[in-house]
């Protein structure tokens, strides 16, 4: 899944195609890395192993990603919450994460109450406050979350709900931890600390098939948005594990939701089934990419829970007044984790990025030190609303872009093959003759055509690439 980007000089569609290079002994890894280095996006410390420290340019990416779901998110229906890191283990063993999944979770100790402390050892209360102190320090016991969907059943569970609320759609962002073996650290695609673009759905049993099939479509929409064709799309129907809760019964019924769901929206030859492979709670269908090393990397994510609802007690009145209704809870991810996303797409790019999502979007070279003050004239009209305005406060809304300026006293033909180096998508030269015509000349990166443009003229180009994802 590998390709060269071409940057157009003009707003047209972006065009993606397949690149021709050896596969070597490089890794996905150490490929990425490689860019990173170049381009600072991020990098790691041993003091915090499976944990990335994104840098300013990796972060601007980052975050268009983050606003680029969230924008989908409100299209299809989802209300964005914030939701607690820990949660004492009394809520894991419900939902049985403690029971099933504790090795993979970072547990936490709390300090021990305040009244604890000032608790008089006496002797006729020793055996008394020994047993108090035990229950209070397993009450102290946390853990970090692995995943968001308990929480999300606390919110769900502090109201009344009715049927004509449902479906409820929640989408979070919070970071994540998971107890991942040393071993298995590798880059950005299997970390400790992640991401999730993370959407839990409750439903009810016939709004089902709407759901994961609006899913299924906005995974193929989002990734098309990436030069990632549908063909190139993997999907998998991952069945009941042999450490399960609940009953078979209800598994396969949720099994064969997902097979009918599939089958509608990708065609009944164009998925595979894992056997076993699917969450403690529910069947799932997982969806993989392909990199340009042949390894498969498992991003969006769609499941199935008709457990968690009965572990919290969920309820909803029905259309009958009958307030014993239980929900169905969909966990969904469009990117998966983030950080691997990002990494898929280091991969998928190889550090050209598209113009809408570059932290390098534009450079202006003037030709000498006269020309400096023009340029950061024009640096500030192209960069957008935030600093291109009179007021104290910046505004909320608008076009905002990433322009820097190269002064340094180098031949502009250095400065040029700099920024191309460096990977910005747009050259803007600025010399006499462009200040006296009221133009900026301007290139792409992938391409010598020079075209003379006003800066209005640019701007308007620039927020023509966003607005399409070019």
């Amino acid at each position: 899944m590998l390709f060269k980007v071409g940057i157009p000089t003009a707003p047209s569609r972006l065009v993606l195609r397949h690149a021709t290079r050896s596969i070597t002994k490089e890794s996905a890894t150490q490929s990425n890395q490689v860019i990173s280095n170049k381009q600072l996006l991020y990098t790691t410390d041993p003091l915090t192993p499976g944990s990335i420290f994104f840098l300013p340019h990796g972060t601007r990416i980052f975050n268009k990603l983050v606003q680029f779901m969230k924008n989908q998110q409100i299209k299809y229906g989802f209300q964005e919450v914030i939701t607690p890191l820990i949660y004492k283990n009394k809520l894991w063993k419900q939902s049985g994460h403690w029971e099933n999944y504790s090795e993979d979770m970072f547990k936490v100790m709390g300090n021990v109450s305040k009244e604890d402390h000032e608790v008089q050892d006496v002797s006729n209360e020793a055996h008394e406050h020994h047993h108090e102190h035990e229950h209070n320090a397993e009450d102290e016991e946390y853990g970090l979350k692995p995943m968001n969907c308990p929480g999300h059943c606390l919110i769900y569970a502090k109201f009344d709900r009715s049927y004509n609320e449902l479906p409820i759609r929640y989408s979070d962002f919070s970071s994540l931890h998971r107890n991942e073996a040393s071993g298995a650290l590798s880059g950005l695609t299997r970390v400790r600390r992640f991401h999730q673009d993370d959407g839990h759905i409750f439903c009810q049993l016939e709004q089902i098939e709407q759901e994961i099939s609006n899913t299924i479509n906005l995974i193929k929409n989002t990734y098309g948005v990436f030069g990632i064709e549908t063909k190139e799309i993997e999907f998998h129907l991952s069945t009941r594990p042999e450490k399960y809760i609940g009953d078979a019964k209800t598994w396969d019924n949720a099994e064969e939701q997902l097979t009918q769901v599939l089958n509608k929206t990708t065609g009944e030859n164009s998925w595979k089934i894992r056997e076993g492979d699917g969450a403690f709670y529910g069947p799932k269908i997982d969806v993989l990419l392909t990199d340009a090393f042949e390894k498969k990397h498992q991003v969006g994510t769609i499941q199935l829970d008709f457990q968690l609802p009965t572990r919290f007690n969920l309820k909803y009145v029905g259309e009958e007044g009958n307030r014993d209704h239980q929900p169905i809870l969909v966990h969904r991810a469009v990117f998966g984790s983030l950080e691997r996303f990002f990494a898929i797409l280091l991969d998928h790019y190889q550090g050209k990025w598209p113009f809408w999502l570059n932290p390098r979007q534009a450079i202006i070279i003037p030709v000498n030190e006269k020309h400096v003050g023009n340029a950061e004239a024009l640096q500030k009209e192209l960069s957008g609303d935030i600093l291109n305005h009179d007021e104290v406060i910046s505004p909320m809304t608008g076009y905002n872009f990433y322009v820097d300026i190269d002064k340094r006293n180098e031949t502009v033909g250095n400065r040029i093959k700099e920024a191309i180096q460096k990977g910005y998508s747009y050259i803007l030269m600025l010399g006499d003759k462009d200040i006296e015509l009221g133009t900026v000349a301007i290139r792409s990166r992938d391409n010598r055509k020079v075209s003379n443009l006003t800066s209005q003229e640019v701007y308007k180009m620039f927020i023509d690439l966003e607005k399409h994802y070019k």
